[in-house]
């Protein structure tokens, strides 16, 4: 599409696990997820919400009707509350139950932890894979002399070579240090529940 705004983050540099990760399928996707843990942990402590219903809503997690929900939102004003209407629609006999008791961002706020969560997963992995090149092209360049440069241009002075290793030594050092703050987030540890590290 050409006439409307496009941002070059997604269109040229985004990865197709971080589009996908962050596209509106994949958020209400992980709204319907919550819905059900809701639903699952009511019923537990004995409110009227049956297995059937549950069983149904999670039939209905991928099959999401946008126009529906977005027909839904113009009347009522409230992208959650259009989207509760549009499960129901999808899952009738649990459609009283959706979203029993909750506010609008038990939803949307746990539904951005997970995501905010899965994609720095993601960017860690893919920074484990640079660190990793990193050091091999460090061990096999750390003899050759070339020139040292600054502000993108070489330095121009024969005091000024170094070996072509130590300059990646150093981004990789970097890259380690945005791994390891990456590693220490709250819910990277997490194992075992259906949606770890909300709230």
């Amino acid at each position: 599409m050409t006439d409307q705004y496009e941002s070059p983050l997604s269109s040229r540099y985004a990865s197709d696990y971080m589009l996908h990760l962050f596209s509106q399928q994949k958020r209400i996707e992980t709204w319907r997820k919550l819905w059900i843990s809701l639903a699952k942990a009511e019923h537990s402590l004995g409110l009227p919400i049956t297995e059937k219903q549950i069983e149904e809503l999670e039939a209905h997690i991928t099959d999401i009707d946008f126009a529906c929900a977005a027909a839904r939102e113009k009347e009522v004003r409230h992208d959650v509350m259009a989207h509760v209407y549009t499960y129901g629609k999808a899952a009738p006999s649990a459609a009283g139950i959706i979203h029993l008791g909750a506010t609008s961002c038990y939803i949307t706020d746990n539904a951005d932890i997970v995501l905010y969560r899965d994609g720095l997963k993601y960017l860690r992995g893919e920074l484990l894979k640079v660190i990793a090149n990193l050091s091999r092209f460090a061990e096999t360049y750390k003899a050759t002399p070339t020139l040292g440069y600054t502000h993108y241009q070489h330095g121009g002075q024969a005091g000024d070579a170094v070996d072509a290793g130590s300059g990646q030594r150093s981004g990789r050092a970097g890259f380690c240090r945005g791994n390891h703050e990456i590693s220490g987030l709250p819910g990277n540890h997490r194992h075992g529940s259906q949606l770890p590290g909300a709230v």
